[in-house]
């Protein structure tokens, strides 16, 4: 009797084992444009790329812009190849054998092991390793095979050249920010750089209301060297090396222009 109820047992075990239904594949991060908020920036695959699957992103200008993390994750490489292949790079890692890549950079602004969220800049536009221009050459993989690269679930144009506008990192918050010159009224301009026209002043120790934030000339001020001007208006822009915002770069939650 014992034997048999042993048998049984055995039995309903292994029956139990096939009905188990196997676990859910990890579902695929939504991964944005890696660029800040409303930039728009042209994105081209060709079949002869390597790897096939990979995107690389332009725009006029572009040297120096801010790449930001596609979709959430963990920084688990910042590598510089010197002048051959990826040059600087940066890999992330979102769990479920998803990563990024991030190559051709100027600069890195992240670490290895550090978490990171959309509208993260973890470096900047370059034309590192074996680069012929500035861009951005983007992957996204699945346990290490690159895959063709969707945005919001949408998958890009293959193969061809088109258009992307960001998503990423968008906020419908504002910030705020006191200006400090030391007594002297701190110039406006009509876009983010000394080279834009000028559109008035604002008085020292004016509170200001930042809609968005984005990358300009290069201003010395009150609190160090930024590249960082504050949208205080329709076509008014500040630098923000002569406000006090409370934070050490851009402020979070604040959109980008």
């Amino acid at each position: 009797m014992r034997r048999r109820w042993w048998s049984l047992v055995t039995a309903s075990l292994l029956v139990t084992g096939v009905l188990v239904p196997a676990a859910p594949a990890w579902a695929a991060p939504t991964f944005k444009v890696p660029f800040p908020c409303n930039q728009s920036w042209s994105g081209q695959t060709r079949s002869d790329h390597s790897p096939a699957n990979a995107v690389d992103f332009n725009r006029t200008d572009d040297l120096g812009d801010p790449v930001v993390a596609s979709a959430p994750g963990t920084v688990d490489r910042v590598t510089d190849l010197g002048g051959t292949s990826y040059g600087k790079y940066v890999r992330i890692d979102h769990g479920g054998g998803y990563t990024t890549y991030y190559a051709h950079l100027n600069g890195f602004n992240v670490s290895v092991g550090q978490s990171v969220g959309y509208g993260k800049v973890i470096g900047w536009v370059g034309s590192t390793g074996g680069s012929t221009g500035p861009h951005l050459h983007y992957e996204q993989r699945l346990n290490g095979d690159d895959i063709k690269v969707r945005f919001n679930g949408t998958l890009a144009l293959y193969w061809g050249t088109k258009t992307y506008t960001s998503g990423n990192g968008c906020s419908s918050g504002t910030g705020s920010g006191t200006v400090d010159t030391a007594g002297t009224p701190l110039t406006v301009r009509s876009g983010p750089g000394t080279g834009y026209s000028s559109v008035g002043t604002v008085a020292d120790g004016t509170k200001v209301t930042i809609g968005c934030q984005t990358s300009g000339t290069t201003v010395t001020g009150t609190y160090g060297t930024s590249a960082i001007w504050d949208r205080i208006g329709s076509g008014r822009f500040i630098a923000d090396a002569y406000v006090y915002t409370g934070h050490d770069g851009y402020i979070p939650n604040v959109p980008r222009c």
